[in-house]
């Protein structure tokens, strides 16, 4: 019984020990990956991220918007680009932004996240291209709200700030998170891929509920183990037994008094599944993408 009994506590302790190991190596891993992030972006000065071909800004505005446009890039470990032409060459702004962003080779990471502003004067049309992770933040919702601020300041001709509206806005919705049920829709395709992380606070709750159960039932079995209760029945158990070892027998009858059987048809779900829809999503977090070059594209424009 001795020997059980160490066996099941030094058990007891493991257990009691595996989660708070299992917390530590989440929270010293999430904390390396985040330096390294920071550490593949530490220096972007330099790099020119303005590309001002309409000539819509002065001298001084580029060089603001390239100061923000390098703190941003830095905070996000995504890239950021702004340009303006007054001749698209044929194309829509939505074909003129995507070749810009690939021709630039712009982007970070393998999956070239990042986000391009255009002002296209050929046109007349803003257009927002988020691309590979940027999509998770940037929803149809969210550009397009971005595009409401600068459809204001761009309709008095304020194109100095009209970037400044979208850069904001872009950091606004980066520091607010990716929102709750965010999914990417390839409109091509139909195929939905949904944003499903842990977050270091909820890994921590996780393991906290983990080692409460895992103590609770090691205290609970260990006071079993030191049978308190056993010894104290022990001591009075034959005065026990000679005290209540009268048995009495009484007839018990069940009758049954009526009976009554409910049928119900359960329609079968019909609801709108369907591949233009997203399913049964919510609009909210939804980012309609499409695929060209290894890119994952998305976003949209707005004639001025």
């Amino acid at each position: 019984m001795m020997k059980t009994k160490g066996l099941f506590l030094r058990i007891c302790r493991v257990t009691v020990l595996l989660p708070m190991i299992l917390l530590f190596l989440i929270v010293s891993s999430s904390g390396m990956k985040a330096y390294a992030e920071y550490k593949s972006t530490a220096d972007v000065s330099g790099e020119e991220r303005v590309f001002d071909e309409a000539g819509l800004f002065s001298q001084e505005e580029i060089e603001a918007l390239e100061t923000q446009i390098q703190t941003m890039r830095k905070e996000m470990n995504m890239d950021v680009v702004i340009t303006t032409t007054d001749h698209a060459g044929g194309k829509s702004a939505g074909q003129y932004a995507e070749d810009f962003y690939i021709r630039g080779a712009y982007g970070v990471g393998k999956d070239y996240s990042g986000v391009l502003f255009l002002i296209d004067m050929d046109n007349r049309e803003l257009y927002i291209l988020p691309v590979g992770k940027m999509n998770r933040f940037l929803t149809d919702k969210r550009w397009n709200s971005i595009l409401d601020s600068a459809y204001d300041k761009v309709s008095t001709q304020n194109y100095s700030a009209c970037a400044d509206s979208f850069l904001d806005g872009v950091t606004q919705y980066y520091r607010a998170g990716i929102p709750g049920g965010q999914y990417n829709y390839d409109k091509e395709t139909g195929k939905i891929s949904v944003y499903r992380s842990i977050r270091w606070y909820e890994a921590a709750l996780a393991a906290l509920i983990g080692l409460i159960a895992a103590a609770a039932a090691c205290g609970g079995v260990t006071s079993r183990y030191s049978m308190k209760k056993e010894r104290g029945w022990a001591r009075s158990s034959l005065m026990a037994y000679r005290a209540n070892s009268q048995f009495r027998y009484s007839d018990q009858f069940d009758h049954l008094v009526n009976k009554t059987v409910t049928y119900m048809i359960i329609p079968r779900n019909q609801g709108n599944v369907g591949r233009g829809g997203g399913g049964g999503f919510s609009s909210g977090g939804r980012s309609t993408t499409h695929t060209s070059s290894g890119r994952t594209m998305g976003g949209g424009g707005r004639k001025f």
